[in-house]
């Protein structure tokens, strides 16, 4: 049976990273793709332009993996920061199985001299960042908005970094380096916006009503170890 568009694409993605862990990174090459899935070249040539498309094609995985995770039930009950923690170590758990191959792509983008390369790498960044914030419902705006772009884009990049030479079982010492540093997200937030109020019985049946529509901002998150816990275990 013929198979469609989107199989080849992912036939074809799956096979450069399966040649990488056999080699590495930088010996793959499009023409030994199309050798092992006996198709041409030009059968590639309309769904990946390059080489370096697949890293990008790889790292839209974790991204649709992320925004799934964001639709249960489960995940629209944590906090806000408890939100930025699963949908980041969902993320980088889509990419796990082949960490030394991810890594390995971050480096063929970090060499120098690929300004092509490199420029257009900063802005899927940005569009990770902005999809994570989408599904963990975001919605400060202007300055404070600003401000938090430049926070979690500055600690998912740090994360991943501390991620790609992480061995420990689960990537757990990530997680705890990731709890640890949204924890500081929330700090500097309350010294420079306020500490949120807090709730009284008489406010909380109102608050129920109307949680939906007011925005949740870094200043409001609290932490629930249990809820954390589950989410951990669940994404081992």
């Amino acid at each position: 049976m013929k198979k469609s568009k989107l199989e080849i694409r992912e036939a074809i993605v799956d096979t450069a990273v399966a040649i990488a862990e056999r080699s590495s990174w930088e010996a793959v090459r499009l023409f030994d793709i199309a050798t092992e899935l006996n198709i041409s070249l030009d059968d590639i040539r309309p769904h990946f332009r390059e080489k370096e498309d697949l890293i990008d094609a790889w790292f839209d995985r974790a991204d649709s993996q992320m925004l799934r995770e964001a639709e249960s039930v489960e995940f629209l009950s944590l906090s806000p920061r408890e939100r930025l923690l699963h949908l980041i170590m969902s993320w980088l758990d889509t990419l796990a199985a082949h960490r030394k191959v991810t890594r390995q792509m971050i480096g063929a983008k970090l060499e120098p001299g690929h300004l092509h390369i490199q420029i257009p790498a900063i802005m899927r960044i940005s569009r990770t960042v902005q999809w994570m914030r989408e599904a963990a419902h975001r919605d400060t705006t202007f300055v404070r908005r600003a401000l938090e772009e430049t926070a979690l884009t500055t600690i998912y990049m740090a994360t991943f970094t501390y991620w790609m030479r992480d061995e420990s079982e689960n990537s757990q010492r990530t997680r705890d380096f990731l709890a640890h540093k949204l924890v500081l997200a929330e700090k500097l937030d309350q010294i420079v916006y306020g500490a949120p109020r807090k709730e009284t019985a008489t406010d909380s049946a109102a608050d129920t009503q109307s949680s939906q529509s007011k925005p949740a901002t870094i200043a409001t998150l609290s932490s629930t170890e249990p809820v954390v816990h589950q989410m951990r275990a669940k994404s081992g």
